[in-house]
């Protein structure tokens, strides 16, 4: 059984993305301005994950790098 889908806008989702954001970082970032990024190189070429307080951010951020497959990991 896979462990990713896809929705309507084409993110892929999957279960487990590494945390670059902890949650005792939260109270010193009130307005959810907070955006880490990790890029290694791999043996199949670039890996860039990101984190952010706002999901949005770090889609924006990941999207301004250009194409190729975008996964989420919902939480909550």
């Amino acid at each position: 059984m896979s462990t990713e889908s896809t929705d309507n806008a084409g993110y892929v989702f999957t279960e487990a993305i590494p945390d670059l954001i902890g949650p005792e970082e939260y109270a010193d970032h009130p307005h959810g301005n907070l955006v880490r990024v990790r890029i290694r190189v791999t043996g199949s070429g670039i890996e860039v994950v990101g984190d952010a307080l706002r999901p949005r951010a770090v889609e924006d951020v990941l999207a301004a790098l250009g194409e190729g497959p975008m996964e989420q990991m919902l939480c909550g």
